[in-house]
């Protein structure tokens, strides 16, 4: 048997970097996770291949190569993802499909023969039986319930070039205790966080260090920090000795809730076991705001000081906003600006609010006929649900948010008063790699040189040669992200513009 797997393209959207990736010499931010899982739970005697989009064509011989084709994708990879399927139709090979975007939303793709839906650890070994025996169902899925992932194998690394990667990924653990009314995660992973086994996890990095890997890897985890008392017990001890033993090999970052600044111990564990970046979901500074979608751990807490917390123990903080809430004033929009600069978050993700069709928001405004349609979408002037706020001036007020923390002046701000906060952890100079000078020359030709804000280039640059001179190469590295965001803020002001006109 011969399997394809296939990755979507990414659509421009907060998180695939692709400009700034190719400055550095990267085709992708990160590689496929969820495929090489899937890849090394086929028969070893089978045939396997994998295209990743970010990284190279799909070609009719990979098509004409393959029995089947197995595809992956998440919300922002959707428009590639029906490309792929029309084009393996086209070709009259069958086609089995994966992943959240086809978890909350196959009723979107009829050209698809299979789905596999939800988490694969359970139901796969009944739809390879079904696939050997040509007996194959339209559908496989466990709805509500959620596998032992100490059943997840080793994904499947060898069916990848990891050099054409920024960052590699893997996974500690599924699901959040936390139940933001936005949010899918209780649909797709569950409230109750399932932790890989200790020797399962360190050997999961032992692979990728046997496979050469050497630099950031990413904690793909709804909230890393979900089981705390596990986490401070065993499994955070032991990633530091490992860490230790192996010279710290990697830099590790995760996504986590801000309740991470509560526990000193914790953030100590986690800055010593060599996690450098944590994202955190703070959506809004305003409480109406917080109230209305149960983002309960972020009420009675003063945001800022959270983050600084982080911040002065040697963890950088990226976050997530959402603009588009029922409670949301007019006033909102210069109240995320004013937080966003005053955290020192510099790589803030601001969004408008997305209805995913398996969330508890999805049926409240459901309810009350405010759904548009159903399907979600990544673009950013493409609203699903009918909001409070007139929809042309909440569009509007997005695009002026982005335009206004990715201009030059406040972004080099932001870095400016991240590094005055920020204490990282004292530890042996990296391994310089090519992907490191190529990205200091760029810096210095691209945001010192050609864009516009060289002025506050140079000055963030002289204030940290005198002020902080051992963060010299984040005030070299962090500029590089302005070419990412000023495209996205450009985006939105494009559609605010022809919205006005």
């Amino acid at each position: 048997m011969k399997i394809l797997l296939v990755y979507p393209e990414y659509e421009e959207t907060f998180w695939n970097f692709k400009k700034v990736l190719r400055i550095i010499g990267k085709k992708s931010a990160y590689p496929p996770l969820g495929l090489l899982t899937v890849a090394s739970m086929i028969p070893k005697d089978w045939e396997r291949k994998l295209v990743d989009l970010n990284c190279e064509k799909l070609k009719d011989e990979h098509i004409r190569w393959a029995d089947y084709v197995f595809i992956s994708a998440i919300l922002g990879q959707k428009t590639s993802a029906k490309k792929i399927i029309n084009a393996v139709k086209k070709l009259g090979k069958p086609i089995v499909a994966g992943g959240s975007l086809f978890t909350i939303g196959w009723e979107e793709f009829p050209n698809v023969d299979v789905f596999v839906l939800g988490e694969a650890e359970d139901i796969f070994p009944e739809f390879l039986k079904d696939l050997k025996e040509e007996k194959l169902k339209k559908t496989y899925f466990l709805e509500n319930q959620y596998p032992d992932i100490k059943k997840s194998p080793v994904p499947a690394w060898e069916l990848v070039k990891l050099k054409n990667y920024n960052s590699v990924c893997i996974q500690f653990s599924r699901g959040c205790p936390f139940n933001c009314e936005f949010c899918d995660i209780d649909y797709l992973n569950g409230r109750s966080p399932r932790l890989k086994s200790k020797d399962q996890f360190l050997g999961e990095l032992q692979a990728l260090y046997d496979q050469g890997w050497r630099g950031a890897i990413f904690l793909v985890d709804d909230n890393f920090i979900g089981n705390k008392s596990e986490l401070k017990k065993e499994y955070l001890p032991a990633i530091v000795k490992w860490q230790k033993e192996k010279k710290y090999p990697f830099v590790l970052s995760s996504q986590v809730s801000i309740n991470m600044a509560d526990d000193t111990k914790l953030m100590n564990l986690m800055r010593d076991a060599g996690f450098a970046t944590v994202f955190v979901g703070i959506e809004t500074p305003d409480p109406d705001g917080l109230e209305e979608c149960g983002k309960f751990q972020n009420k009675n807490r003063d945001l800022i000081e959270s983050i600084k917390k982080i911040q002065n123990l040697g963890i950088e903080v990226n976050a997530g906003f959402i603009i588009g809430f029922d409670s949301d004033k007019a006033s909102i929009f210069q109240k995320q600006i004013e937080f966003i600069q005053k955290s020192g978050i510099v790589m803030a993700m601001v969004s408008l609010l997305n209805v995913s069709p398996k969330s508890r928001l999805y049926q409240r405004l459901n309810n009350s006929d405010r759904i548009t349609h159903s399907e979600g979408s990544s673009e950013v002037s493409d609203l699903n649900f009918i909001p409070k706020m007139d929809k042309d001036e909440l569009i509007n007020g997005y695009g002026r948010v982005l335009s206004t923390i990715y201009s030059p002046k406040c972004y080099y701000a932001r870095i400016r008063t991240f590094l005055s906060e920020y204490k990282p952890r004292k530890m042996k100079a990296p391994k310089v790699r090519f992907s490191h000078v190529k990205g200091f020359f760029a810096s210095i030709w691209i945001m010192g040189l050609i864009q516009e804000g060289r002025f506050y280039y140079w000055n963030l640059i002289l204030w940290s040669l005198f002020k902080k001179p051992g963060l010299l190469p984040y005030a070299f590295g962090l500029p590089l992200g302005l070419i990412h965001f000023k495209s996205l803020a450009w985006t939105a002001q494009y559609h605010s513009y022809f919205r006005e006109t």
